[in-house]
């Protein structure tokens, strides 16, 4: 198999799983949210480290110990990627599985949005364009839902602040949710401690299937992110862009077909502006990659050289 399938595969998978995220998540109700990411964070810690430890990977703790301004990095990566999870779980088991899923359509262009106010990136008209008509379509639909869609932007802002945390630090990713989690790991097992200590936990009192749902969270969580990296290390960023809406259209189904979401005319109207603001930055984002290869394919061996670093001596 080429590397080039086996990356669609990879992206695939990492996709399809967290399209279906709203199916498993569901199950783990009567547990609430709070406890449900607790366990999340917990069994994670713990799948990653014998994972690490059948790798024989451990060793990077001592290197990370040393980079101060990494350990930094990864405590802000952790903070908002609890604060995603734990309002994705919200969303979900509060019946609001369509407003998640508009969180994780807009993310994209919120990701864009970062790039210009905290990396000064330049945008070309065309970006402008999509981001115009994404804030219209969140106009729309905190007319509809006669408020912000609060839910939505809180998974969208915390998804891409996680994001541009994690392209600066460059760990692996077994490795940064291994650390990420460990972070969030004392203040989890504290609170489930206090569950447990009120007789509030759910945590071995609802059945056996329960809490073996409960215990792969930590499997749930790692598998698609493993996934993920195999198939960014394989595939141009232009197939794994457009691989990522594959997600949230299930999620849509997922509250719309199977859980019997409303979906209201206005509601649709600003999710028809959100996936025409998609097909916007998408189409611009192929076209520019197709001119960076012609650009490339036309560039003289002089030109390669001029461009590329100098070679010590």
């Amino acid at each position: 198999m080429t590397p080039l399938r086996l990356g669609y595969l990879y992206g695939l998978g990492a996709y399809l799983l967290w399209g279906f995220f709203p199916l498993y998540f569901k199950l783990l109700q009567p547990a609430g949210p709070l406890e449900i990411l607790a366990h999340r964070i917990v069994w994670s810690v713990v799948f990653v480290t014998l994972l690490l430890a059948a790798l024989r990977n451990i060793g990077f703790l001592r290197a990370l110990a040393r980079r101060p301004r990494a350990l930094a990095g990864i405590a802000a990566a952790a903070a908002l990627i609890a604060v995603n999870w734990g309002t994705y779980i919200y969303g979900v088991n509060s019946e609001r599985v369509v407003e998640t899923a508009l969180g994780y359509f807009i993310n994209p262009l919120v990701s864009v949005l970062l790039g210009v106010t905290v990396l000064r990136e330049r945008l070309r008209p065309t970006q402008w364009l999509a981001l115009g008509i994404g804030a219209a379509a969140v106009g729309v639909l905190t007319v509809d839902y006669g408020r912000l869609p609060w839910l939505a932007l809180t998974l969208a802002v915390s998804f891409a602040g996680y994001g541009l945390v994690k392209k600066r630090l460059g760990l692996p990713a077994a490795e940064g949710l291994f650390v990420e989690s460990a972070v969030l790991a004392l203040p989890a097992l504290g609170y489930l401690g206090w569950l447990a200590a009120t007789g509030d936990l759910a945590f071995g009192h609802v059945s056996a299937g329960h809490t073996a749902l409960l215990v792969l969270a930590g499997a749930a969580t790692a598998i698609p992110l493993l996934f993920f990296a195999g198939a960014a290390n394989r595939l141009p960023l232009t197939a794994l862009g457009m691989l990522q809406y594959v997600a949230p259209i299930l999620q849509l189904g997922c509250g719309v077909l199977i859980f019997h979401e409303p979906m209201p005319p206005a509601r649709l109207a600003g999710f028809a502006l959100v996936w025409l603001a998609l097909v916007v930055f998408t189409t611009d984002a192929l076209r520019h990659a197709r001119r960076s290869r012609r650009a490339r394919r036309a560039a003289t061996p002089a030109d390669l050289a001029l461009a590329a670093p100098d070679s010590p001596r």
